[in-house]
């Protein structure tokens, strides 16, 4: 293990569903009559997978199982995947603030974890003093904490504030004041979850580029969680997929970002759904594209294709589509609204065409984001996200139109066509 950093073998981790701790006496002493006799958790032999969108039908669920992967020394490694993936309790169980229920994680050296806001803190104690107990959990002299003060204030940028008891602290001043604690305090392996969110752009700017220089200046290894596939593409070199508790695939991170973005998709080519009688809703999406499959050429006309029912009159209707590239930004923004071209004035389906007659969408994969809402009140009837995913190529014909990759987001042209279909 002379150049790795992290291992994990084996690793699971069993949750009881509704309690805290690992349940009943019962339950206990039936573990602990397996143990004397050198047996099996008999509780470890059963256990649903952990997919949060399912009906529970038992009692235990596998937040992760059959973890293994290594992370080499100096690297910096993203973990994604959807919301109860499983992404939050690995990191828990690398910094030891949870066992695993089976195997076993080895690391080499001090782990310094953020893993949500106030993470460490004591909220009675100062800035300054949470700085030194912070520092002393991790193995450090007073000495060398002080010697690390002034730079992870100045950090911060909470030097104001950094007598002040951490109870009084904003969301955003914690986490500043906590990655720059786990930043500086020299550990070997740094793990930031996706708490850095709740920082302002600018401190976001500076964490991911201190997590470079710690990474690539002064070797150390970095596990990075985060829904912000740029934050990813721009800070790692690998990923770890993430799903249902399971490693879906271990790869270099944009292969990981395609292979996550495709599962998180309809995977639909022309999405549909029944009519709510009740209420607005968006019944079809379809992307009609220069080619079939959903490929569409570059400098080609393509069409986006929208029904909406209504059941009765929306004065103020309002359809929008974003178009979002394979690292989850939204590339463009095309809105109709009532006043442009009325639709919605009696009760029906409405089909909504948004032709695009010269598509500067540049090579990559897409997919939609739908927004059918009323523009005065502000009330949103549906949001559609990631659907009918399609691809754009260039084709030797048109060559001449791409001189490289582009590197900014644009406006398309696009006009409307409304029908009332029913």
């Amino acid at each position: 293990m002379s150049d790795i950093a992290i291992k994990f073998e084996n690793v699971s981790k069993q949750y009881r569903l509704g309690v805290v701790g690992t349940g009943t006496i019962s339950h206990d002493l039936n573990r602990w009559w397996h143990l004397v006799r050198g047996k099996e958790d008999p509780y470890l032999k059963i256990g649903e997978a952990n997919d949060r969108s399912s009906k529970a039908t038992g009692q235990y669920v596998w937040a992760l199982r059959d973890i293994n992967f290594e992370v080499q020394q100096g690297d910096v490694v993203g973990i994604i995947g959807r919301n109860g993936a499983g992404k939050s309790t690995l990191l828990k169980l690398l910094s030891r603030v949870t066992t695993p229920s089976t195997g076993c994680i080895k690391a080499k050296g001090r782990i310094a974890s953020l893993l949500e806001v106030g993470t460490g803190f004591h909220p009675e104690l100062t800035g300054r003093e949470n700085i030194y107990m912070n520092g002393t959990i991790m193995g450090m002299t007073k000495h060398e904490i002080t010697e690390k003060l002034d730079e992870i204030i100045a950090f911060a940028g909470v030097e104001r504030y950094i007598d002040t008891p951490a109870k009084r602290y904003s969301s955003g001043m914690m986490v500043r004041l906590g990655f720059a604690i786990a930043a500086h305090l020299e550990p070997e392996i740094l793990v930031v979850d996706e708490v850095l969110a709740v920082g302002d752009a600018e401190f976001q700017k500076k964490a991911i580029g201190k997590m470079q220089d710690v990474s690539r200046g002064e070797g150390r290894t970095v596990l990075f969680v985060s829904h912000n596939m740029q934050s990813v593409s721009t800070l790692t070199n690998n990923c770890v997929l993430l799903v249902n508790g399971k490693i879906h695939r271990i790869d270099n991170t944009k292969n990981i970002i395609q292979e996550y973005l495709s599962l998180n998709n309809s995977g639909e080519l022309v999405y549909t759904a029944n009519p709510k009688i009740d209420k607005p809703n968006i019944v079809k999406v379809e992307c009609i594209t220069s080619h079939p499959s959903n490929i569409q050429q570059f400098g080609k006309p393509m069409k986006i294709v929208i029904d909406v029912y209504t059941p009765h009159k929306i004065p103020s209707a309002a359809v929008s589509y974003q178009i979002i590239n394979s690292q989850g930004i939204p590339v463009t923004h095309i809105l109709n609204m009532h006043e442009e071209i009325p639709f919605g004035d009696e009760k029906g389906t409405y089909r909504l065409s948004s032709v695009i007659p010269f598509s500067h969408l540049y090579p990559d994969t897409y997919s939609l984001i739908i927004h059918y809402s009323d523009r005065i009140s502000r009330e949103k009837f549906e949001t559609l996200e990631n659907v009918v995913p399609f691809e754009v190529k260039i084709f030797e014909e048109v060559r001449d139109y791409y001189w490289g990759k582009r590197n900014a987001i644009y406006v398309e042209d696009a006009y409307w066509e409304i029908e009332k279909i029913n």
